[in-house]
């Protein structure tokens, strides 16, 4: 083989000889160099995600704690919660609405209220047809005669007749071994909602107990109530009486709820914690991977710690129980608090509307208030430092989103014009052999005598 006959067959060799070019592999390699910027914007929009993963625990957090606030804040809330304890829950017990004044009452129980009942007397059974007959039920004044016969004629239909006309009464018919016998129940407990029967024929009735009023004393005071719970006796508190002992002196002590105090402390300084120790954790490095957390040189979180730790110093500015601290609430060295429970405790047996007005102040302008006006500076819906961030987070996000999808656009363009190209090239490559062959035909000198 001539010189030139080599040479053309080392060009085809080099372009790939009869297989030709693999278009897909040439195609994917260009394109991959024009999606290199895409690279750095999804790692950008990975950024961005945890940025707003981040602010969104952060929001969270905080609405949390702007709602143990509320709690605090409420002039009807937690703050004024009353204990009333008894000393012999047997004969009654107490219960008071939210700043109830602190005292102690003696209470006796010379009988319960009872409920008015008649029965009658048993028959077979509720189904058993009944004599004719007739009887009045006499209630709030008004007596109501009962007729026995004309399709009234068995304990069940009589039970039904009597529920219909809105007596004052309930009936029902009770069946044990001695067989079926209608009850009459008043449908209030008290002298006044008190009933009789009269004028009976075909039935014979008999009262169960009659209805009476409770008779109890309140700090010597005598109480008369149609109900065993009596309201009113004593402003803001509610007495249930759960039985007669006459004679028997009970004491009824209202007092600040020192538990229900402390547990909605504690729930603000758990709230608290959760918030600050969430913000603290933004700040943090790994010096292993070197990555910093997402919102280290955010100035909204930085902005938020500041006003965080600068809550902690507040002072209502009145002599005693004006900070934290005198509460049992020490800020320790991460921001976090503590809650000495005795301390608080102490402070609410001692001065519970000093406690109170500690957190609500006047005018609702207390450390709840004041704490919660700053966390709303940052979770306002609409103009909050959180709200504003995350809108810029979005926005440049999307303008992310729109460099890759205009870049995606440019790309699927390319790879269409540029397989067009390679496919060309490569049928022209697959095509060399044979025209190789006809040049080296043409070339060598001795072509014609092989021929």
């Amino acid at each position: 083989m001539s010189t030139t006959s080599s040479t053309l067959t080392s060009v085809l060799s080099a372009l790939g000889g009869s297989n030709g070019i693999d278009v897909t592999s040439a195609v994917n390699a260009i394109l991959s160099a024009d999606r290199a910027p895409e690279v750095a914007w999804q790692a950008q929009q990975a950024a961005l995600a945890s940025q707003t993963s981040a602010i969104n625990t952060l929001e969270n957090y905080s609405s949390t704690l702007s709602d143990q606030l509320f709690a605090l804040q409420d002039s009807a809330g937690v703050l004024g919660t009353v204990a009333a304890t008894s000393s012999n829950s047997g004969i009654v017990t107490a219960s008071a609405v939210s700043g109830t004044p602190a005292s102690n009452h003696l209470i006796v129980v010379n009988n319960l209220a009872s409920t008015g009942s008649w029965y009658s007397a048993a028959e077979t059974s509720s189904s058993t047809a009944l004599p004719a007959g007739s009887f009045n039920i006499t209630s709030g004044g008004t007596t109501t005669a009962i007729t026995i016969g004309s399709g009234v004629n068995t304990l069940d239909q009589l039970a039904a007749s009597i529920n219909s006309q809105s007596l004052g009464v309930t009936a029902n018919v009770i069946t044990d071994a001695n067989g079926a016998r209608l009850s009459l129940v008043a449908q209030s407990a008290g002298s006044a909602a008190d009933f009789s029967i009269s004028g009976a024929t075909g039935l014979t009735f008999t009262q169960a107990s009659p209805g009476t009023n409770a008779s109890l004393t309140v700090d010597g005071v005598p109480i008369s109530s149609a109900s065993n719970t009596v309201s009113g006796a004593i402003a803001g508190v509610t007495l249930n009486l759960q039985s007669a002992s006459v004679g028997t002196e009970v004491q009824v002590s209202l007092a600040p709820d020192t538990n229900s105090i402390a547990n909605a402390v504690n729930n603000f300084v758990l709230a608290y914690n959760q918030l600050i120790q969430g913000v603290n954790a933004q700040f943090s490095y790994n010096p292993s991977s070197k990555t910093a957390a997402p919102l280290q040189s955010d100035s909204t979180v930085q902005a938020l710690q500041s006003a965080l730790l600068d809550s902690t110093n507040y002072n209502n500015g009145s002599s005693t129980l004006n900070t934290l601290a005198s509460l049992g609430i020490q800020t320790n060295k991460d921001g976090t608090l503590t809650l000495n429970t005795t301390t608080l405790n102490n402070a609410v047996q001692s001065n519970a509307t000093a406690v109170a007005s500690f957190f609500q102040g006047t005018l609702n302008n207390g450390f709840a208030a004041s704490l919660n006006a700053t966390l709303t500076t940052y979770t306002d819906p609409s103009q909050g430092a959180f709200t504003i961030d995350l809108k810029s987070i979005s926005s440049e996000n999307q303008d992310l989103t729109n460099q890759i999808n205009t870049l995606e656009l440019y790309v699927t363009s390319q790879q269409s014009i540029l397989t067009a190209k390679y496919n060309a090239a490569d049928i022209a490559i697959q095509q060399l052999p044979q025209k190789i062959k006809q040049l080296q035909a043409l070339l060598d000198p001795n072509s014609s005598n092989n021929n």
